[in-house]
């Protein structure tokens, strides 16, 4: 990724390779996490790949011990294989699930930060 395209990112990304079903209608895609934020997740792109770009999607990422964060997003970009997401939606129930999964990667004062801007 680009120092540019850095520069411009306002939430800090976290690698992370879990699996995501990515649902649109009643379609339903099966990937790969490849990183996440407070405001945003890329995926990998399936081989197959007929999304509605401006219609809205809904992503669950499978934690560990069955666990599942469920977040509502749009598609920003495609590029190599990437698939990237704004999150434009966390129900109260998945707000501490991104919470836990987040602290175990990122410093608490800069998560805390970062979760404050979202209000």
């Amino acid at each position: 990724m680009s120092d540019i395209r850095n520069e411009q990112r306002r939430f800090t990304r976290i690698a992370l390779d879990l699996p995501v079903e990515v649902h649109q209608g009643g379609d339903v895609w099966h990937q790969r996490l490849i990183d996440i934020s407070v405001g945003g997740l890329a995926t990998d792109q399936p081989d197959v790949w007929d999304a509605q770009y401006n219609e809205p999607f809904t992503l669950i990422v499978h934690l560990a011990e069955g666990n599942d964060l469920e977040l509502h997003a749009y598609l920003q970009h495609v590029e190599e294989g990437r698939l990237g997401f704004s999150v434009q939606h966390v129900d109260r129930e998945n707000v501490e699930p991104l919470r836990a999964l987040l602290e175990q990667h990122m410093d608490i004062a800069t998560l805390e930060e970062e979760l404050r801007q979202l209000d």
